[in-house]
């Protein structure tokens, strides 16, 4: 029924198909019309923000997991952040990268910097990111560093305003400044 030309290409007569039609195998198995995604190597970097051993009790006893928050971004102004659980660290590590990838969102960026000041505030969290001159540089600590760097803003200078020591909600809220910029037409 399968008739396979070279490893690339397979050509399948059935139901309402032609026999020209060609097919292309995706990672997961099984085929799909048009060649469906393909899995290259991506440009986006990934880096551990958090990870955590959470304990849930139940009437049985004790059951462990690993939280894991990763941020991924491509240093050209698209960036996400995955939150994510797994029975191990090496399983809660791959779904949270997953999950980041899967929530990006695209920035404004201005001359390597942010266009215009603002704030934002996620649980006590409250963070403020200016925008800086040219060699500057970076000009933030822990969360907002990371996040900023993957994002691709080389001179920016930020505030933790609130003391939280928080590495999630100061994540949250990084991201969530980072949403608001718009860039003035």
């Amino acid at each position: 029924m399968a008739e396979t030309k070279n490893k690339e290409e397979v050509k399948i007569e059935r139901g309402d198909r032609k026999a020209g039609d060609e097919f292309k195998p995706i990672k997961a198995g099984g085929f799909r019309p048009g060649g469906g995604r393909d899995f290259k190597k991506d440009d986006f970097e990934s880096k551990l923000l958090d990870l955590a051993r959470v304990t849930r009790v139940t009437g049985g006893g004790k059951r462990m997991k690993f939280r894991a928050v990763i941020v991924a971004g491509d240093k050209k102004g698209k960036i996400g952040i995955g939150i994510d659980k797994g029975r191990d660290v090496s399983q809660a590590v791959e779904k949270a990268t997953r999950a980041a990838k899967k929530n990006l969102f695209v920035i404004a960026i201005k001359d390597g910097t942010i266009p215009h000041m603002v704030s934002a505030k996620s649980g006590s969290a409250v963070i403020m990111l200016k925008p800086q001159m040219k060699g500057r540089g970076l000009v933030a600590g822990g969360s907002v560093r990371i996040i900023c760097d993957l994002a691709g803003i080389k001179n920016v200078s930020s505030k933790i305003l609130s003391g939280s020591k928080n590495k999630l909600n100061n994540a949250r809220a990084t991201m969530e400044a980072l949403k608001k910029l718009k860039l003035k037409n």
